[in-house]
């Protein structure tokens, strides 16, 4: 990704959740959200984001239709064996996002995102990736859950247009000996 991808990658972003948080979250609050603002917000922190953050695209015909974005896992409880040691590891990534435009969900675009992204994180010396889904986007978590992911345990809950929106924390290992995931057709 670069910063001339940046409005493309909002539109993906703000579309996507408008479409895959319809009755998750409040309709107000997905209503209002606005390419420009986000691309805004996108770009100031494009500028300022570390240097373990990898942003990628996916492009079709010269037009960006899928967005991810990978780096060090946040969370202050991740290890290796899935949160059993008390200390952060610096070996745990994190999936930040994956958004694909929503007319072409389930056409591999995600898939694709998804193991260029894992791919980022193995090469980066992840030993696991994790990431955090809307408890309610079954899509999503099926999407998911054929690549390999497994809930971890954790939930946490965050505000979004004054609703509390729960989220589950899924894990994958990254060892070398991991197969990637199926195929859109076999899963």
């Amino acid at each position: 990704m670069t910063r001339d991808d940046v409005a493309a990658v909002s539109a993906v972003r703000v579309r996507g959740w408008q479409a895959a948080y319809r009755g998750l979250m409040p309709q107000a609050y997905l209503d209002a959200m606005s390419v420009t603002a986000d691309a805004e917000q996108r770009r100031s922190w494009f500028g300022r984001r570390s240097p373990d953050v990898v942003d990628l695209v996916a492009e079709s015909a010269g037009e960006v239709v899928g967005w991810a974005c990978v780096g060090p896992a946040r969370d202050p409880d991740l290890a290796p064996d899935a949160g059993q040691l008390p200390a952060p590891r610096p070996d745990a990534g994190e999936l930040l996002a994956l958004y694909v435009t929503p007319r072409l969900i389930g056409t591999g675009v995600g898939l694709a995102l998804l193991l260029a992204a894992t791919d980022r994180a193995r090469a980066h010396g992840y030993h696991a990736l994790h990431l955090w889904v809307v408890r309610g986007n079954s899509r999503a978590r099926r999407f998911y859950e054929r690549a390999g992911f497994i809930p971890d345990g954790a939930e946490e809950a965050y505000e979004v247009g004054g609703s509390s929106v729960p989220e589950v924390r899924y894990r994958r290992p990254l060892g070398p000996e991991t197969p990637p995931p199926p195929s859109p057709a076999a899963a």
